[in-house]
């Protein structure tokens, strides 16, 4: 038993190391003074400075932003209506829509980029309008943000206990009453969690934005993308360690509201 213990023990530090290792590479030598070149060359915070007087990256970094907080807002509403409805209605094509629900979460990011270029092409062609541009960006990322939101939704109210919404009925509470009085409050976690996930997913997010993107809409990604092809450099690498902060943060908010799942 104690062998078997070890030898679980080892793989996982192996995994975890191979997984990991790369990441703490880069945020490693983001301060390392060394301009050029894998050798050490001491400790400085030079990069990160240079950062903030980069206008192409902080233009960058508040595209993402603004991107990342409408998307979201959008993919929470929308969501947790969605997650809503499918919990607690049944209706014609219930089944089928529980099930496609999961179709944008497992569809590869490439193939969901190239549709909604081709979809943009067409209402161009046929409206004049969605021309490529932070719009149509924010719509995009709202397609693949729905899902996640909308699943972490319908599974905390799969675990809210019933019996605290039948208390409210048998106390004289209206269904709008109960609703906004017991079930909303109850769903706060997972709306939260929900919605922190989605501003995560769409902030780390390169492919469907590098395809939807149009002039002045550069993102954070994008401008590491582009910047890469001319060698990485340790500001590039300063950028990447503030993303991996940035989504590390994120990871630890939604882990901490949807371990308050018990009522």
């Amino acid at each position: 038993m104690h062998a078997r213990s070890k030898t679980l023990t080892t793989s996982a530090a192996v995994i975890y190391a191979f997984l990991y290792a790369p990441i703490a590479i880069v945020v490693v030598f983001s301060f390392n003074a060394a301009r050029h070149g894998a050798g050490w060359q001491g400790f400085t915070l030079h990069w990160y400075r240079t950062l903030l007087a980069n206008e192409q990256a902080l233009s960058a970094a508040r595209n993402s932003l603004l991107l990342a907080i409408c998307s979201t807002v959008i993919a929470t509403v929308l969501g947790t209506m969605l997650g809503f409805g499918l919990n607690r209605y049944r209706f014609r094509g219930h089944r089928f829509v529980s099930r496609i629900l999961y179709l944008p979460v497992f569809i590869p990011d490439i193939v969901m980029a190239v549709s909604l270029l081709l979809l943009y092409s067409l209402l161009r062609q046929w409206s004049g309008l969605f021309q490529l541009g932070m719009t149509t960006m924010v719509l995009g990322h709202v397609t693949f943000q729905i899902p996640f939101v909308a699943i972490i939704v319908r599974a905390r109210l799969a675990g809210l206990n019933p019996a605290l919404e039948e208390a409210a009925h048998d106390l004289g509470a209206n269904g709008w009453q109960t609703f906004w009085r017991v079930t909303f409050p109850l769903m706060i976690p997972g709306v939260l969690a929900g919605a922190m996930l989605a501003f995560t997913l769409s902030l780390d997010d390169f492919v469907v934005s590098f395809f939807t993107s149009g002039p002045g809409s550069t993102t954070l990604p994008i401008l590491i993308y582009s910047s890469v092809k001319r060698g990485i450099t340790p500001d590039i690498n300063a950028l990447s360690t503030l993303m991996i902060a940035a989504s590390a943060l994120a990871a630890v908010t939604v882990t901490l509201l949807q371990r308050n799942r018990k009522v």
